[in-house]
C-alpha cells in the first residue's frame, strides 16, 4: 500500500443518542481522511462506540433493559449518524464484538507479562459519568459542599479489590513523549498534560468487581477491565491485533488519534503507558479539539439545548453543515454555532459565491457554446493571473493548512480564490463579449471552467456530495478528482476531444431560507 495513513476518532459512549459534538468530531475526521486520500495516500479510518462500563450498566437498569440491549439500540443511532453525514469510515467498531474482547485481553496479558499489573485494594473517588478516577486534590466543591470532579460531574467513594497498573513507572518516558514536538496538539493541551505528569503519577486502578458489564480480566474471576483499558484498545482491534495481519503491519502506529479535549489525559498518559508496557509502538499524534457550543453555551440535557445532528443535516443539508463546522471554527479551539450562523455562512459562501460562480459558468457554456468544451484557446494576462491565484490557493495553501488541521484558514484562502473568480467574471463580462468578440468569450468561459474544476476538487473533502454532483455535470471522471489531477496539463484537451457535451446545469448549492422562528 502506498504511504498508509491511519486516523481514528474517539469511540462514542452511547448512553444517549448522538449530539452535535459527536457529529463535529466525525466530520472533522472524515475531512482529514478524504483529504489524505486526495493526496494519494492509502487511508484507514476508524470510528465506533464504547459500550462497556458502569454508566451503561446503570442506564440500562434504569430503562429495564439488559446492557447489551441498550448497547445495540444506541450504537445503531451512531451508525445512522455516520451514514447521514457522509462519514467514509473503513470500520465502525463496537467494543462488544468478539475480536475486541480478544484484543483487550491480549494487551492485558502483555502488560501483565511485563510485570506492570498487581492486585490490591482500591479506595478513592470515582466519577461514573466520566468513567474516571480522581485524586482528592483534583475535586471541586459543588453546591452544599458536594464533591465534584474537575468536569463538574458527581463522584462517589469506591472501595473494592482491583488490579492496578504501574503507571508511576512511566512518568519519565511520558514526560519525554509529551515534550516531543508534534505528539500532542494544540500546544495548550500539551502544557496541561506536562504539568499533570510533572506533579507525579500514581498507579492506576484498571479493574472493577462491583459490576460485570465489560471485558473479563483473563485469569481473574469476578473482575472486568476498567473501561478505558478496553476502550483505548479499540485502535488496535480494528487492525487485527494481536495477530500479525496485513492491516496491522501496514497501519500501526496510528498517524492521528482525533479526540475531544476532555479525554486528552486518557489518550496521552494512560494509552501511551499501556502501549509502552505491552511493547507496542506509540501513535504519531494526538489532537484534542475544542467543544462546539450552542449559541455560546455548552449543550446539556438540563438546559434543554442538546441538538440532534441528523435534524440539523436534514434542515440545512449535509454539505452546508459540514462546510460551516470546518469554516466557522478554528480547529482546536471552542466554537459556537446557531441556525442563523449556519444559514448565513452557507448562503454567503456556498450558494452566493461558489455555487453562483459554478452555475453562471456552466450556464453560459451551455447557452453560448452549445455545451461544447474547447481547448487550446489563446489566454490573456488576466486569464493567466487568475489561474495563478486559484492554483496557489488550491494546490499550495489549502493543502498546507489542511495538513496542519487548520481547516478554517485553508477554506478562507479558498474563498479568496472564489472571490477572485467572481471579480474576473464581472471584469471580463462574457455576456457582452458574445456580440463583440465571441472568440474571447469562449476563452473567458474556458478559463472559468478550468478554475471551477480546480476549486471544486480542492474543497471536495469538505463537501464531497455536492462537489461530485458538480463534477459529474462537468464531465470530470471520478478517477480525476484528487489533488494529483490538478497538476495534469492535458485534462481539458482530453475532455474537449471526447464526446462530452455539457447539459443544462443544475445548481448544487441552493440558498437556505432562514426559518421564521430564527428570522424574527
Amino acid at each position: 500500500m502506498s504511504d498508509p495513513y491511519y486516523i481514528t476518532t474517539a469511540i462514542s459512549y452511547p448512553n444517549g443518542p448522538p449530539h452535535i459534538g459527536h457529529a463535529y468530531e466525525a466530520i472533522a475526521a472524515d475531512v482529514i481522511a478524504r483529504f489524505q486520500r486526495a493526496l494519494g495516500r492509502t487511508v484507514r479510518f476508524q470510528t465506533g462506540t464504547d459500550e462497556h462500563g458502569l454508566k451503561m450498566a446503570r442506564k440500562a437498569a434504569e430503562q429495564g433493559k439488559t446492557a447489551r440491549e441498550l448497547a445495540d439500540e444506541m450504537s445503531a443511532y451512531f451508525q445512522q449518524m455516520c451514514a447521514a453525514l457522509d462519514i467514509s469510515h473503513d470500520r465502525f467498531i463496537r467494543t462488544v464484538e468478539d475480536d475486541h474482547h480478544r484484543a483487550s485481553q491480549a494487551i492485558w496479558q502483555a502488560m501483565e507479562a511485563n510485570g506492570d499489573l498487581y492486585l490490591d485494594r482500591y479506595e478513592g473517588w470515582y466519577s461514573v459519568r466520566d468513567e474516571a478516577f480522581y485524586d482528592e486534590k483534583e475535586l471541586v466543591d459543588g453546591e452544599g459542599g458536594e464533591k465534584l470532579s474537575p468536569q463538574g460531574t458527581p463522584v462517589e467513594w469506591t472501595v473494592e479489590e482491583s488490579w492496578f497498573f504501574r503507571l508511576s513507572r512511566y512518568q519519565q518516558p511520558l514526560l519525554e513523549l509529551l515534550r516531543s514536538p508534534g505528539f500532542l496538539e494544540p500546544e495548550s493541551r500539551r502544557n496541561e498534560m506536562v504539568a499533570f505528569v510533572s506533579g507525579g503519577l500514581r498507579d492506576l486502578s484498571i479493574s472493577r468487581t462491583s459490576f460485570d458489564w465489560g471485558v473479563k480480566v483473563p485469569g481473574s474471576d469476578g473482575h472486568v477491565m476498567y473501561v478505558w483499558v478496553d476502550a483505548l484498545t479499540n485502535y488496535l482491534t480494528g487492525l487485527g491485533y494481536p495477530d500479525d495481519t496485513e492491516l496491522w503491519r501496514t497501519f500501526w502506529p496510528a498517524n492521528l488519534h482525533l479526540i475531544g479535549k476532555d479525554i486528552v489525559r486518557f489518550h496521552t498518559i494512560y494509552w501511551p503507558a499501556f502501549l509502552l508496557s505491552a511493547g507496542l509502538p506509540l501513535p504519531e499524534k494526538v489532537f484534542g479539539h475544542g467543544f462546539l457550543l450552542n449559541r455560546g453555551q455548552k449543550e446539556s440535557k438540563s438546559l434543554g439545548n442538546v441538538t440532534d445532528p441528523l435534524a440539523l443535516a436534514e434542515r440545512f443539508g449535509v454539505d452546508p453543515l459540514r462546510y460551516f463546522l470546518m469554516r466557522e471554527v478554528a480547529f482546536g479551539q471552542d466554537g459556537s454555532y446557531s441556525p442563523e450562523a449556519i444559514v448565513t455562512r452557507a448562503n454567503a459562501e456556498l450558494a452566493n459565491s461558489f455555487g453562483n460562480l459554478a452555475q453562471r459558468t456552466l450556464s453560459m457554456i451551455f447557452k453560448n457554446m452549445d455545451g461544447h468544451i474547447e481547448a487550446g484557446l489563446p489566454l490573456s494576462e488576466a486569464d493567466v493571473q487568475l489561474a495563478a491565484v486559484v492554483d496557489e490557493a488550491c494546490q499550495i495553501v489549502l493543502p498546507r493548512e489542511f495538513e496542519g488541521l487548520n481547516f478554517s484558514v485553508g477554506l478562507e484562502e479558498w474563498m479568496r480564490a472564489v472571490f477572485a473568480c467572481n471579480q474576473y467574471v464581472d471584469e471580463q463580462a462574457p455576456w457582452a463579449l458574445r456580440k463583440t468578440d465571441p472568440d474571447r468569450m469562449n476563452a473567458v468561459l474556458m478559463t472559468l471552467f478550468r478554475q471551477v474544476r480546480t476549486l471544486a476538487i480542492a474543497v471536495r473533502p469538505v463537501v464531497p456530495g455536492s462537489v461530485d454532483r458538480l463534477l459529474d455535470q462537468m464531465g470530470v471522471p471520478a478517477r480525476e478528482r484528487d489533488f494529483a489531477a490538478l497538476a495534469d496539463p492535458d485534462w481539458l484537451e482530453r475532455l474537449a476531444a471526447s464526446s462530452f457535451v455539457l447539459d443544462k446545469p443544475e445548481g448544487v448549492f441552493p440558498r437556505l431560507d432562514m426559518p421564521e422562528d430564527e428570522a424574527a
